[in-house]
């Protein structure tokens, strides 16, 4: 029984990437800003090798086993999508547009003749803030809001009790099979709300991404048609358009996904188990929040014991990201950054430094190379690396 767990840590980035001057970015570093502003305690990362990428700023545990190291993204952008598509062996070449001054009216136009009704906003904005400046005249309108932000992202807001959930869904999907071509942002998002108003209103856990299929073959389209179980935790269903899983839980937060990988664990499966963990992302990074974002990475180092322990004598665990968000940085937004890589098997007995990787899709490749599959993702494996540990 051989199987692969891929956890995204999302937008835990180790550094700025050669080109971020070309995004604003110089200078970000997720994780190395958050070690020099508050500290950080995650002895279990640093076992595995965290503290010997020096860019993380933590000191290097002189016992650690496991493989670690750095990757560069080589598409181009600094989004969820197309991080998680590179680590799946998808590289694009030309970055998802993002639209800084609002949709074309055109398109607003049309999208409110498909839907049925007006919208309020079409502007780029937190979205925090917007269900509050705009959320009581959108439960008086029943008029959904719709904005954008940095990312290639088309989002819509509407309150529970305004516009049900099911519909929500719906005119997201509508929304999704209208951007196409040069409006083809990489993601739709459902982000409904609930509260009373006056500047009360706040978002619920419903949220839903409705991605663009992945453009070419992925990692979860090679396992599954080789009879392997793809299973994905969090948002990688619908990052993936649900295209590539046997199996999916779209638990909601990382404390939900944990849950969620451990049952996994505790089953049978031979594959791939991809998660997804958001909440650094989501709820800590776009929000600036220093304290919380480390709070949520020592949580996660307090329960990886449980799943390291889970691991079968064959499996190979990876940790990575999918981009940067600097909670110490200027701005919202994401952040252009390397990735952190550790690698880690029972059956490694020394460390393995991994180096820096030239394309997230190395991951994909290995995780390929140690299911005998084909590799068409143009990356390089390092399994046999990895191998160097046993």
């Amino acid at each position: 029984m051989k199987r692969v767990v891929l956890i995204v840590l999302d937008s835990v980035g180790v550094g700025a990437l050669p080109d971020a001057h070309l995004y604003g970015d110089e200078g970000a570093n997720t994780l190395g800003n958050i070690v020099s502003a508050r500290g950080l305690d995650v002895p279990h990362m640093r076992a595995l090798g965290l503290g010997h990428i020096a860019q993380a700023r933590l000191a290097p545990d002189p016992h650690a086993c496991g493989g670690y190291g750095r990757m560069a993204e080589r598409s181009p952008g600094k989004d969820t999508t197309t991080g998680h598509w590179e680590l799946a062996g998808i590289t694009l070449t030309k970055a998802f547009p993002t639209f800084p001054d609002g949709f074309p009216a055109a398109f607003i136009t049309a999208y409110e003749q498909a839907i049925g009704t007006k919208t309020l906003g079409n502007v780029a904005a937190s979205g925090t803030a917007i269900i509050n400046e705009l959320g009581d005249k959108h439960v008086e309108t029943g008029y959904p809001i719709v904005y954008t932000s940095a990312d290639s992202v088309f989002q819509i807001a509407a309150h529970v009790d305004v516009i049900l959930l099911a519909r929500q869904y719906e005119i997201n999907q509508i929304a999704r099979d209208m951007l196409t071509g040069d409006l083809g942002v990489g993601r739709v998002i459902a982000r409904p709300f609930a509260g009373s108003g006056n500047g009360n209103y706040v978002r619920t856990p419903e949220r839903r991404d409705f991605s663009l299929e992945p453009i070419a073959e992925t990692i979860l389209d090679v396992l599954k048609a080789r009879g392997l179980d793809t299973i994905g935790v969090g948002k990688i269903e619908d990052i993936f358009a649900h295209r590539g899983l046997t199996q999916s839980d779209h638990a909601e937060g990382n404390a939900a996904c944990m849950r969620s990988m451990i049952n996994f664990l505790k089953a049978d499966f031979q594959g791939l188990l991809f998660v997804n963990l958001v909440d650094y992302d989501m709820l800590y990074g776009h929000r600036r929040d220093v304290e919380g974002y480390a709070s949520a990475l020592e949580e996660f180092d307090h329960q990886l014991p449980q799943v390291l322990d889970l691991l079968g004598p064959e499996d190979l665990l990876l940790i990575s990201a999918d981009h940067g968000c600097d909670p110490t940085f200027r701005g919202t937004d994401h952040t252009r950054e390397y990735a952190p890589l550790l690698a880690y098997g029972k059956w490694m007995n020394s460390p393995v430094n991994l180096g820096t990787r030239q394309t997230f899709a190395d991951v994909a490749a290995t995780i390929a190379h140690y299911f005998d599959a084909p590799q068409r993702f143009g990356a390089t494996s390092f399994l046999n690396d990895l191998m160097e540990g046993k």
